[in-house]
């Protein structure tokens, strides 16, 4: 296939986001909707490219995005699914809020909140967090990620260990049709099987691209879930595997 200058710029622009919806090209390219359909089919054809509900994304699905471009993609969605996630938290209770920019959305969320104890193995969260005097937030030791400023390893794992609170927060860089939750850090999952392990209320946080993507490391399964909070669920056996796990879901755009 001979690449078009369009087709090269569309190309480098998953490069910088690792995503990208039709909307967002029409936008750049000032073309009709069905121009870029057409481009992405193309380039799909070509291997260059994976198609996505509304959009693409980049074809290698071993390798994490960058921290920012992970923040921009479906960035909107991770906003409403945090606010959901905060109305369940009561105040004057504790909680694990662990890596991801959608429990980092959690986090913005929570700030008017009281009397928490909040225990956190990211970065960004406690800098959040630390800012309402009203809460105790307290962070894990660690290795500190320089990609994202999430903590791993297994002084982490240990640290959580210590304690048991009533939610955690989590999330999940891809998710399986058959309910498995997926990482890429062997390290980041061993924290993240810790904190589901120690809290009496799991709640994953998850936009719907999450279950278009791939990633070689096991968390878990649904079924450990006890509220699972997106924005749209499209994958029909996925469905029927929280239904089976009797999973609470929220779908924040329904």
């Amino acid at each position: 296939m001979l690449l078009t200058s369009r087709h090269n710029d569309i190309l480098d622009l998953l490069k910088k986001q690792g995503q990208i919806s039709v909307d967002e090209l029409v936008e750049t390219f000032k073309v009709t909707p069905q121009t870029i359909r057409t481009d992405l089919n193309e380039l799909k054809k070509a291997k260059k490219l994976i198609r996505i509900h509304g959009g693409a994304r980049l074809i290698n699905s071993h390798e994490n995005i960058e921290y920012e471009a992970r923040r921009q993609i479906s960035a909107s969605q991770k906003v409403l699914i945090g606010e959901a996630a905060a109305t369940i938290i009561p105040d004057n209770t504790s909680l694990f809020i662990n890596i991801g920019t959608t429990t980092e959305a959690f986090s913005d969320a929570l700030f008017d909140h009281k009397g928490l104890m909040i225990i956190t193995n990211n970065i960004n969260v406690a800098s959040r967090l630390r800012l309402n005097a009203n809460n105790e937030v307290i962070i894990a030791g660690g290795v500190v990620r320089p990609s994202d400023g999430g903590i791993v390893g297994e002084a982490a794992v240990d640290f959580i260990k210590n304690f048991k609170v009533d939610y955690a927060i989590i999330g999940s860089s891809a998710i399986d049709s058959d309910g498995s939750l997926l990482d890429f850090d062997f390290r980041e999952v061993k924290v993240a099987q810790a904190i589901i392990e120690n809290s009496r209320h799991v709640i994953l946080v998850a936009d719907s691209s999450k279950l278009e993507q791939s990633a070689p490391v096991r968390i878990g399964h649904i079924s450990q879930v006890d509220t699972f909070i997106t924005d749209v669920i499209l994958d029909k056996e996925f469905r029927e595997v929280c239904n089976e796990s009797e999973i609470q879901v929220i779908e924040v755009q329904n």
